[in-house]
């Protein structure tokens, strides 16, 4: 809000204007920072590894499952910190604009929606109440693989997860970093 003009009609700024512009940047801010995480979540989670050595399909589902899986790890590092509301909002409308890219109507973007959400929560929980590596595997062996006999792979995949998340609690809330690619 413009306080009383200056002699020769000019506005005055009040300490109001400063503080709503400092406020705009630092969501703009915010925001693209949140934005850099989503994309290298995404590219991460896309790695040709994860489909060629590993053997997760290359489809929705298994593009959904990996970006669950490396979203739980980025999430569960940062706990409470600022960026994780944002990001998980990010990662719902990148599953709205896929649907809808795919040829989704708007009514059915939302059951879908929902379904999505509760897969994604389900899968969270499911690795968050892994008290091992033995346990992680068996959930990621169910999730990624539909638990067909994946069993090294689920372990390697376990492994990674305990690498990553010690590269990731360094390197957020201001970058993703997972660290090297797993190996098998």
């Amino acid at each position: 809000m413009l306080s009383s003009p200056l002699p020769g009609g000019k506005p005055r700024h009040g300490s109001r204007d400063v503080s709503m512009l400092n406020l705009l940047k630092e969501s703009a801010a915010r925001k693209q920072a949140v934005t850099r995480l989503y994309e290298a979540l995404v590219r991460r989670s896309r790695e040709p590894v994860f489909f060629t050595n590993f053997g997760v399909a290359d489809s929705v589902d298994g593009r959904f499952d990996l970006l669950v899986f490396h979203a739980w790890l980025a999430l569960k590092e940062l706990g409470g910190r600022q960026p994780a509301q944002g990001l998980t909002n990010a990662i719902f409308t990148g599953f709205d604009e896929a649907m809808r890219e795919q040829g989704a109507g708007d009514i059915g973007i939302g059951h879908r929606l929902k379904d999505m959400a509760k897969a994604f929560y389900g899968r969270m929980a499911a690795y968050d109440s892994a008290q091992d590596a033995d346990a992680l595997a068996a959930a990621l062996a169910r999730n990624l693989w539909r638990g067909a006999g994946h069993e090294a792979y689920a372990s390697a995949l376990a492994a990674y997860a305990t690498t990553a998340r010690k590269h990731l609690s360094a390197s957020l809330p201001e970058a993703l970093d997972f660290g090297p690619l797993p190996t098998i």
